[in-house]
């Protein structure tokens, strides 16, 4: 499936444009429905199908928070190739790699052919996950965020009750963890790559070290803890864990975030990722470091023109 449309501004990597002064601004995702009773997209069993990458850590917030409900028998997956080109994310009949999948739905080479098919004159990025609804061929939602949220609660009432009952944003909560989000998400989550991204040492810098000053914010929080807010795992946790998990393996090295690493630098940080690694399948099942290695270093040329994969750290993450 192709189009004849030039879509490379929308897909290359190396196309990114910076600002002027070299900081790099993540573009907003565009679908934004959500799934409710009674409305557009209700809830109801194998309607939903979800796009992920492996490599990307928005999108394994998605399949975290899937997993951890319950919802694989509800809303299959179909994983994506590491190796984003110059059309984006492949599928793996487009470029076989182990654990990649071809798209059950209509045989699309890209998730840009999903995106065009949703809306053939979509103007944005070609971003995973994406939720796509079977019903009326369209995209539900690319922002990852709200998807854990509609994940979280949307279909409760097809959930055995031990699932329903868990809640990664309870109420008495809501407060707490939004204030976290909202630091780690700049600090953290897009402070890797705005100080990967960067294209000039003021950019970077200015960016490396938010990044680190969070890290710190995060290392007070969660000394003797186990969790971020109120002593259990909520969607906060997900949000920071996904960034920290990739951040030895990849950010140190190929996003020059390198004042310290999480094994060495960050003793309750490197705890906390562990546990959460070896003690709760959801987020072990979830992480491929072939896949995050080989999509980082492969993918982007701008700043890794060979497409040399590091054979480290080893291990990819320490035993507990």
């Amino acid at each position: 499936m192709s189009t004849a449309r030039d879509t490379t501004s929308q897909s290359d990597i190396s196309k990114m444009k910076t600002e002027p002064d070299g900081t790099f601004k993540r573009a907003s995702s565009s679908f934004r429905n959500t799934v409710e009773k009674g409305g557009k997209f209700a809830p109801e069993a194998d309607r939903y199908h979800l796009y992920v990458s492996y490599a990307c850590p928005w999108a394994t917030r998605t399949l975290i928070v899937r997993k951890l409900k319950g919802l694989e028998s509800i809303i299959p997956v179909t994983v994506v190739s590491p190796h984003m080109g110059s059309l984006g994310w492949p599928f793996s009949q487009v470029s076989p790699f182990p654990g990649a999948d071809e798209d059950p739905l209509y045989k699309s080479e890209h998730v840009r052919d999903l995106y065009l098919k949703a809306d053939p004159d979509y103007g944005g990025r070609f971003t995973v996950p994406v939720l796509w609804d079977k019903k009326l061929h369209t995209i539900v939602n690319n922002e990852s965020s709200e998807i854990i949220r509609i994940f979280n609660t949307a279909f409760n009432d097809l959930l055995p009750a031990e699932k329903a009952a868990l809640d990664y944003y309870p109420k008495e909560l809501r407060a707490e963890i939004d204030s976290v989000n909202e630091w780690i998400y700049p600090g953290i989550n897009n402070g890797v790559y705005r100080s990967g991204f960067a294209t000039t040492q003021e950019a970077y810098s200015n960016a490396v070290l938010e990044v680190f000053e969070s890290l710190d914010k995060v290392e007070k929080l969660l000394t003797g803890k186990d969790y971020l807010i109120g002593n259990r795992l909520t969607e906060a946790d997900v949000r920071l864990w996904v960034t920290i998990v990739r951040f030895d393996p990849v950010y140190v090295g190929h996003f020059k975030c390198n004042i310290r690493t999480i094994r060495d630098g960050y003793p309750a940080i490197h705890k906390w990722l562990r546990k959460l690694y070896w003690n709760n399948p959801a987020f072990k099942d979830s992480t491929d470091f072939d896949h995050i290695k080989t999509h980082y270093y492969w993918s982007h040329i701008t700043i890794n023109p060979h497409r040399i994969v590091p054979v480290g750290p080893i291990p990819n993450i320490l035993p507990l």
